[in-house]
């Protein structure tokens, strides 16, 4: 990406940090989770074992089930992202 001017008219290149594999940003971990409660709303089996105390602590939320499935590291849905250099 390029950004500023120098002195000189030069453009200066800074180099964006990109998120390692398995890094989310807000947004995405917001989606992530949002659709796979859509999909435990829906009626799809858990992906993580738990007890019937524990959904019933849970109060049956489908959004703190995802929560958990994406803290375990389980969800089947993937994040495609476009590196700067090909936007």
């Amino acid at each position: 990406m390029t950004r500023g001017v120098d002195a000189k008219g030069i453009k200066e290149q800074k180099q964006i940090e990109s998120l390692q594999p398995g890094e989310y940003t807000k947004y995405e971990k917001a989606r992530l989770i949002g659709s796979r409660a859509l999909q435990i709303s829906m009626g799809a089996p858990f992906l993580i074992k738990l007890t019937p105390k524990q959904l019933r602590e849970l109060s049956y939320n489908p959004v703190e089930i995802a929560k958990l499935e994406f803290e375990a590291g389980v969800l089947p849905i993937t994040v495609k992202r476009l590196l700067p250099h090909k936007r």
